[in-house]
Formats: C-alpha cells, sequence, structure tokens
C-alpha cells in the first residue's frame, strides 16, 4: 500500500529535505564503479545495497536531527531502457531492478519513521539521452518510451514519480502524461546550462508554462537540479506566476558547466556554506520551495550547510 500517492505531505507545506548527488558521493567518495554513472546496478549484489543503504542513513539522519520530512528518491535515473541495454538489462531486468529500488527505500522508510515527520518515496526517472545534451523525442515517443519504468513503479510502494535533469519540453509532457495515465503523481525537474536556460532554448518560464499547457497542469510542482544557483537565480528573479510552480532544488555544488563538468576527472565541491547562502537567497523568490536537496558534487556537508542557512529563515 502507498502512503501518499493521493496526498503528498510537501504540497501542504513544511520543509522537506531529500538526498544529494548520488552517484558523484558514490564515485569519488566511496570508490564505487558506476558505469554510465547507473547506481541501479548495486541493487543486484549485497555489497552494492549496503552502499545504497548507508547512503541514504546518512541524509535521512541529518532530516531527522533537523525535524523535516524526507523525499526518498531511489537510485533508478539511469534505469530506462536505452541505458539499460548499453548495462546488459534486458525489459524483464529493468523493471525488477526498478521495483527493488523502491522495495530498499520502503524497508529503510520504516526505520525512520516517526510522528510528525514524512518520509515520501520517488521513483526517479531520468533522461532517455545524455542528461547535458538535447533529447530528440516528440512528446508522444517520450510518452511511449518512459511508459514501461513508470508503470513498474505504480506497481509498488512509490508514492510519486520524478523527472530529473530533463533538458526539453517534449519530454517533460512525455513523461507528465504517462504518469498521468497510471494516476502517479509526478515531479518534473528541468535542468539548465549556465545561462539559465535549458539546452534546447527556453528559459525556466517557457519551459515550466509550455509543461503546464500541454499537460493541464499535470505536473504536482516542478525543480531544478544540476546546475549551480549562480546559473539560474537570475532567471528565478524575473516576476511570473510560474515561479509559484517551483516546488524543489537540487543544485550543483560546483559553478561549472556542464561541459567543464563531463571532462573533469576530479570532484569539484564547490563551497558548502556559500551554496546554503545561495539558497536562503532563493527562498526569498519561490514561494512554494519546500524540497531541498543537491546534485552533482554535494554531499551529507552540503545539506547540513543547507539546513543551517535556511531552516532558521523559514522558521523566522
Amino acid at each position: 500500500m502507498t502512503r501518499y500517492r493521493h496526498h503528498l505531505p510537501q504540497l501542504a507545506g513544511g520543509t522537506f529535505l531529500t538526498d544529494g548527488g548520488m552517484e558523484t558521493t558514490l564515485i569519488f567518495h566511496d570508490g564505487i564503479d558506476l558505469p554510465h554513472f547507473a547506481a541501479f546496478i548495486l541493487l543486484d549484489t549485497a555489497e552494492g545495497r549496503q552502499a545504497l543503504d548507508a547512503y541514504y542513513r546518512r541524509y535521512l539522519n541529518l532530516a531527522r536531527a533537523q525535524g523535516t520530512g524526507f523525499i526518498l528518491d531511489s537510485a533508478t535515473w539511469r534505469a530506462n531502457p536505452d541505458w539499460g541495454e548499453k548495462l546488459g538489462y534486458d525489459a524483464v531486468r529493468l523493471a525488477d531492478a526498478n521495483r527493488r529500488s523502491i522495495d530498499m527505500l520502503a524497508a529503510i522508510r520504516e526505520d525512520f519513521d516517526r510522528p510528525g515527520a514524512a518520509h515520501v518515496i520517488s521513483g526517479a526517472i531520468g533522461p532517455r539521452g545524455d542528461g547535458y545534451k538535447a533529447g530528440r523525442m516528440n512528446a508522444a515517443e517520450a510518452e511511449d518510451y518512459h511508459s514501461a519504468q513508470i508503470a513498474a513503479f505504480a506497481s509498488t510502494e512509490a508514492d510519486m514519480v520524478s523527472g530529473f535533469t530533463i533538458t526539453n519540453v517534449e519530454e517533460a509532457v512525455g513523461i507528465a502524461r504517462a504518469a498521468a495515465a497510471r494516476a502517479m503523481p509526478v515531479v518534473i525537474s528541468f535542468t539548465v546550462e549556465t545561462d539559465g536556460r535549458l539546452i534546447t532554448g527556453p528559459t525556466i518560464a517557457e519551459a515550466i508554462e509550455q509543461t503546464d499547457e500541454a499537460t493541464l497542469a499535470a505536473p504536482a510542482y516542478y525543480m531544478i537540479n544540476c546546475a549551480h544557483p549562480t546559473h539560474f537565480a537570475d532567471q528565478l528573479a524575473r516576476s511570473g506566476r510560474w515561479r509559484a510552480r517551483i516546488g524543489g532544488l537540487r543544485a550543483n555544488a560546483s559553478t561549472k558547466s556542464h561541459a567543464e563538468l563531463d571532462e573533469s576527472p576530479t570532484l569539484d565541491p564547490g563551497d558548502p556554506h556559500d551554496l546554503g547562502e545561495r539558497y536562503r537567497q532563493l527562498m526569498r523568490l519561490l514561494p512554494s520551495l519546500r524540497v531541498m536537496g543537491g546534485c552533482c558534487g554535494t554531499d551529507h556537508r552540503h545539506l547540513a550547510a543547507i539546513c543551517e542557512a535556511c531552516l532558521p529563515a523559514r522558521a523566522a
């Protein structure tokens, strides 16, 4: 049974943390090899499951200490057909991996249950292609492509699905429609370049407005991920009702561009305290901001800095 599929608690207010840069943490801090940046392959071994379990618990312990809710995003950003094929997973194995990722989160959630703190399980969806490049599907193709992964999540205890690092409106529309067809709440998280625009051209405002128009505002809310706040803060300073549709941020630690990060052999952790301060500043522009986490290069230290900067400001 799902807990929150029909009433996502983050829509009712409060602060919810989520995790940081899963893949960069596992690779650069834990020394784990992740072919094609795919964390879901760790579900296949006891050692891999232990690494994922330890990863999630660092953040859940932080949320417990801060008294916030938590969004548990599954380790399935790469668990879609094209990337699965590169990794030797057929449709049956891929669906099983997606389901097992949610089973793991459900078990972890049981250990952290406490009165007054909601822990929401989200099936993480990544783009069909590279999150740093433009996609080529139209909306109908994207809906068909992502349907299998969403169907797998719908058969589990997942409360919602989240499409991360989305670079184009057509793929966002397809994911939202596929989720709506299975009565799954959906969040769309766009990524932008250093000019604050999607690599395909639209501004964040345009991407949100176009997706809402094409889906009858199907997404529960939108997020921005895999970009540093300096890349999109100017965009968020522009007025419009679209800003109230942004419910979460998962920024990168580094100010580097996607191209620079893609070519870097080392991790750029940035400045956790500066990142926290930038989140605090963005809170003033985003009246619906509820979910705060990180993306590439961030870890539990960055989330602690975000909490230090933002939670007192929210309580004030």
